[in-house]
């Protein structure tokens, strides 16, 4: 998804009794060629826990990052978090306090942060050399579930590692009015699962990021600046013939989400309902350029959820509570 600013209220986490990591900080040109080297052998890779990659961009949400990633490293499945971090303007003494102030946190799972040589959206997807797992998580910065949760949705995977998995999701439709595909939200069925929390097989990593048949897709990414989800959704779609799987979670805090109260003025000042029509129209037309370029549509519906608990949208603060986040507060 394009990277956006907020600003969030400090707030740190502090988890006992677990063993403490020194977390590392890579910065300099670290980039290679991923498509110049086989994919991992998949029987080498590791079944019972995954690798989590958090999308970093805005030093505002640095506060909300370093409990994000702590919450992540908490949880049972995970082996290890990588945030990856998109800013090409943040300073390196920003990044290296960061990692000092995540090696205060005693956690489970070690963190490591990688720059990323570009704000390429695509590199939300690169196959990094030290993955070492057979399902990796990609996920927000912004997007804030309790690890029984996490741990509940590698189970769900772990049963059908072959498809996507996630806690949110939207659907693709065609307008025969307009005779053009839409980006849409239907409470019936779903077909694009969102990277604020989605886990996929490592081998996908590849495929997208490598991949012939998608280069032009991966360049009306860079064009966009938008849409990365929605071309991954397509790439495992197109292996899968099948449609996503929502997952249901018992707590998911969205912090990014434009409904909750004390965002940004310039968030405020803007209707909502006006950047949300924007907003679909932009990744309707991903999908219609998506489907032109690759010559036929492999996006399949999924039906229902696993768990019938958290609504889909996860939760924002109103009135001073946590609630759903298209709960109206009067």
């Amino acid at each position: 998804m394009k990277n956006q600013k907020h600003i969030f209220p400090f707030h740190v986490i502090i988890i006992l009794s677990m063993p403490l990591y020194v977390l590392s900080l890579r910065i300099g040109p670290h980039y290679s060629d991923p498509c110049n080297r086989p994919p991992a052998d998949p029987r080498t890779l590791q079944t019972d826990q995954m690798t989590v990659l958090i999308n970093g961009y805005s030093e505002h949400r640095i506060p909300l990052l370093t409990s994000i990633a702590a919450t992540y490293a908490a949880a049972s499945s995970v082996v290890a978090v990588v945030i990856l971090w998109s800013n090409p303007s943040t300073p390196p003494q920003t990044l290296t306090s960061l990692s000092q102030n995540l090696s205060s946190i005693s956690v489970a799972a070690p963190i490591t942060i990688l720059r990323q040589p570009s704000s390429s959206l695509n590199l939300r997807f690169h196959p990094q050399k030290t993955i070492t797992t057979r399902a990796v998580l990609i996920c927000d910065d912004d997007i804030e579930p309790d690890p029984e949760s996490i741990n509940f949705a590698f189970q769900i995977w772990r049963s059908d590692p072959d498809q996507l998995i996630g806690y949110f999701v939207r659907s693709h439709n065609y307008d025969l009015t307009q005779k053009s595909w839409i980006y849409t939200m239907e409470s019936s069925k779903y077909s694009i699962v969102l990277t604020k929390f989605m886990i996929l097989k490592a081998q996908y990593l590849h495929k997208y990021t490598c991949s012939k048949e998608y280069e032009k897709l991966r360049a009306k990414v860079e064009e966009k600046n938008n849409c990365e989800d929605i071309l991954m959704n397509f790439v495992v779609a197109e292996e899968v013939k099948r449609g996503p799987i929502l997952v249901g979670a018992k707590k998911v805090r969205d912090w990014g989400d434009a409904r909750n109260e004390g965002g940004e003025m310039e968030e405020r000042d803007v209707g909502l309902s006006s950047r949300k029509r924007e907003h679909r129209k932009r990744r309707g037309e991903c999908i219609g350029e998506f489907h032109r370029l690759l010559g036929k549509m492999p996006l399949r519906y999924g039906y229902g959820k696993v768990v019938d608990s958290v609504g889909e949208q996860g939760l924002c603060e109103k009135g001073g509570k946590l609630v759903y986040c298209d709960r109206q507060i009067f």
